[in-house]
């Protein structure tokens, strides 16, 4: 059974996100991008987790569903944010925390509430503990409860981030570290990037969209191939923590120049350099004077001990995806994705092939032309961000990346087949 995963995504209740971020949504979004798997998200929250349980329905391996959307299993997991201070540094450090049901959610919010943190303010709620002493906490609720590392290279609010983070898990975690298993690779950087890493090599790399909008579900996520009867929490942990890549098949990822701080630079100063740049200018923005926000690329480069390139054995595979409504914008020549006109050609190719991952991947390449009645652009358009063909220039400082498919010139050569069709 083809199980495609997003185990990191937010409710409306968290900060800076979406009203429309309730359940059938999720449930009805998850459907459309093609994942039967994805977290309730802010499992924290007092008024989320009673919405969760008078709705959800309880399948007895760990996941859950609605009944509308059978087709759609929710697992509980949540985000929490933690800053604290150690060795003389303020930590920033978010962690995605995976729960094996309802009943032990509870039970790990009771004691957060024990200890007099704020559960009602934000789905994402900050903890003032660190990240080894929140584990060891969640072990003694329950020894089924996992910890996986958010997003490891976010400037700000992650592990291994250059602002906050440390240079490794087991200066963060200490004798706790033997429970982390896997990390999150966050939008900003891909597989290949984290494999220059050799401490690395011992922890399964996860994707997740991190999504704070109903459209960016599964702008990254995992695929496995369980079978039905195996479905299950303790099944996905297991093949996590055995690195089983005979389940465990391959990524979706974002391309990571795309993400808010794949490069260098301050995004007030409109000011963004490669790593090396940065060097040269001993990472003093030349508009301000202050210290440049030093992005991912950076970051990886200077926890490295081997070259841009390596692959290690034991390790699933990967594939880089752009949106499908964000090709569609670009084809028309939209710069909103969530415009009227975009959406409507999103749904019109979705009522056909039922999921964007349908689209995006599944469907094979001497079959790409059937979509020309959509647009004539938009065979070509996927098979060049199959083949990884485009045009980014990088995001720095919280600006996302621009994605280039097709130059201007191109456009020019295919607009007037472009108006007989819209």
């Amino acid at each position: 059974m083809r199980i495609i995963a997003d185990i990191h995504n937010h409710s409306r209740f968290s900060r800076a996100c979406s009203p429309e971020l309730n359940l059938p949504n999720l449930a009805k979004w998850a459907k459309m991008k093609g994942v039967n798997l994805l977290t309730t998200a802010d499992f924290t929250h007092p008024k989320w987790i009673v919405e969760c349980e008078e709705n959800l329905q309880d399948q007895g391996n760990g996941f859950y569903i609605l009944p509308k959307f059978p087709d759609v299993n929710f697992l509980f997991t949540t985000e929490l944010a933690f800053i604290y201070k150690k060795e003389g540094k303020t930590r920033r450090v978010h962690t995605i925390v995976l729960a094996p049901n309802l009943s032990a959610v509870k039970k790990l919010n009771s004691s957060l509430l024990k200890r007099k943190i704020n559960l009602h303010s934000d789905g994402r709620p900050i903890l003032g503990m660190s990240d080894r002493d929140f584990l060891e906490m969640a072990k003694e609720v329950s020894e089924e409860i996992e910890v996986i590392p958010a997003h490891i290279w976010t400037p700000w609010f992650s592990i291994f981030g250059s602002k906050s983070g440390y240079n490794s898990v087991e200066e963060c975690y200490g004798d706790m570290s033997k429970y982390i298993f896997a990390l999150e690779t966050g939008l900003s950087s891909d597989p290949l990037m984290n494999y220059q890493i050799s401490a690395l090599d011992k922890y399964m790399l996860v994707s997740n969209s991190d999504s704070h909008s109903l459209q960016n579900i599964a702008r990254e996520a995992n695929v496995f191939e369980i079978a039905s009867q195996d479905l299950s929490y303790s099944t996905l942990i297991k093949i996590l923590k055995e690195k089983d890549l005979t389940r465990f098949k391959y990524t979706l990822e974002f391309y990571p120049e795309e993400g808010r701080y794949h490069y260098d630079g301050h995004r007030d100063c409109k000011f963004v350099c490669k790593p090396t740049e940065t060097k040269k200018i001993k990472g003093i923005c030349p508009v301000c004077k202050k210290p440049l926000t030093i992005g991912v690329q950076n970051r990886v480069e200077e926890l490295a001990d081997r070259d841009y390139g390596y692959v290690p054995e034991g390790r699933p595979a990967y594939k880089k995806l752009v949106e499908l409504d964000k090709i569609l914008a670009e084809i028309l020549s939209v710069k909103n994705r969530h415009s009227k006109k975009v959406q409507k050609l999103f749904t019109d190719i979705l009522d056909e092939y039922k999921s964007e991952f349908n689209v995006l991947v599944e469907l094979p390449s001497d079959e790409l032309n059937n979509l020309k009645k959509y647009s004539i652009l938009l065979p070509e358009a996927i098979q060049r961000v199959r083949e990884q063909k485009l045009h980014i220039t990088p995001g720095y400082d919280g600006e996302y990346g621009i994605v280039q498919i097709f130059s201007e010139k191109e456009k020019e050569h295919f607009k007037a087949r472009q108006k007989q069709l819209f």
